[in-house]
C-alpha cells in the first residue's frame, strides 16, 4: 500500500506596507493561495522585527518606505536577515529606483517587486523566492551587473567620506555600506556591539545621515560623483588625443 501524503504546510508570509490599506489588499489578494499564510499587516519596523522573532516567517514583503521613515524599509531588511536569516525578503518599490534596487539587494533581499506590475504576479514571485531564486527584471539586473563591474565598486566609503572620519570609523562605515550588521562587524573587528553601535552614531552624525540604507545611498553617491569626474578627465584626454 503506497504511503499517504500529507500536505505541506502553507508558508507564513508578512506583509509590511507603508499603508495599511494597501497592505490589506495585498494580504486578500494571496489569500486565495493555499500554500501561503499571512501572518500579519503591519506598518512599521519595530512591529515587524517583532512579528519575524514570534512567527519566522518564510518571506517578508517589505515596502522600501515604512511609517518610521523614508527607505526605512530598506534598512529593515538587513536587520531581518540578522536577526532570523530562514525569513527571505521581496521589496515593494513604486518604481525600479537604481540606488534603491542595488541598495535593497546588498541587504540582502531577493527579490523587487514593483507596484506597476499587476498582484496577480505576486504569487509566482513569492514561489520563485522560496524556490531559491531571485525576482528582478532586465532593468534592475544590469542596475546590479553596473554596480558589480564598476571600479572600486566594492570600496564605497570614498576618500571624500574618510576625510570626515577617523580611521576606525571608515573601517566600520565600509563594513556597513557592504550590508554586514552591527553584530557581524563586532565579530569581524573584535569590537563589542555596543561599541560598534557608538561608531554607526558617530558616523551618521559625521555624513548628515540618519539610517544604514541613508550610508549606503551616501556612499553611492559619492561613488558617482567619482566615477563621472574620471569619465569626464578620460573624455578630455581622448579629446586632446585626436585634437
Amino acid at each position: 500500500m503506497p504511503m499517504a501524503q500529507h500536505p505541506r504546510a502553507p508558508q507564513r508570509i508578512l506583509v509590511a506596507e507603508r499603508n495599511l490599506m494597501q497592505g490589506e489588499l495585498l494580504a486578500r489578494a494571496l489569500c486565495d493561495e493555499t500554500d501561503f499564510k499571512i501572518i500579519g499587516t503591519v506598518s512599521d519596523s519595530k512591529e515587524v522585527l517583532r512579528v519575524v522573532r514570534r512567527f519566522e516567517p518564510g518571506i517578508a514583503i517589505v515596502s522600501a518606505d515604512l511609517q518610521d521613515g523614508s527607505c526605512a524599509g530598506l534598512d529593515l531588511i538587513a536587520q531581518i536577515r540578522a536577526k532570523n536569516p530562514g525569513t527571505k525578503t521581496v521589496v515593494l518599490m513604486d518604481d525600479s529606483d537604481r540606488e534603491l534596487v542595488v541598495g535593497a539587494f546588498r541587504n540582502g533581499a531577493r527579490g523587487i517587486f514593483s507596484r506597476t506590475q499587476p498582484y496577480t504576479m505576486f504569487p509566482k514571485c513569492l514561489r520563485a523566492i522560496l524556490e531559491g531564486q531571485v525576482w528582478v527584471n532586465s532593468k534592475e539586473i544590469e542596475y546590479l551587473l553596473e554596480a558589480l563591474t564598476r571600479p572600486q565598486a566594492s570600496h564605497l566609503v570614498t576618500s571624500k567620506v574618510k576625510s570626515a572620519l577617523t580611521s576606525r570609523e571608515s573601517e566600520v562605515a565600509q563594513l556597513v555600506a557592504e550590508g554586514l550588521s552591527n553584530r557581524e562587524i563586532a565579530s569581524k573587528l573584535s569590537l563589542t556591539e555596543h561599541t560598534i553601535k557608538n561608531y554607526v552614531f558617530r558616523i551618521f552624525d559625521k555624513t548628515g545621515v540618519s539610517s544604514r540604507v541613508s550610508l549606503v545611498l551616501y556612499a553611492f553617491s559619492q561613488q558617482e560623483q567619482v566615477w563621472k569626474a574620471d569619465d569626464a578627465a578620460t573624455s578630455r584626454e581622448v579629446g586632446a588625443l585626436i585634437s
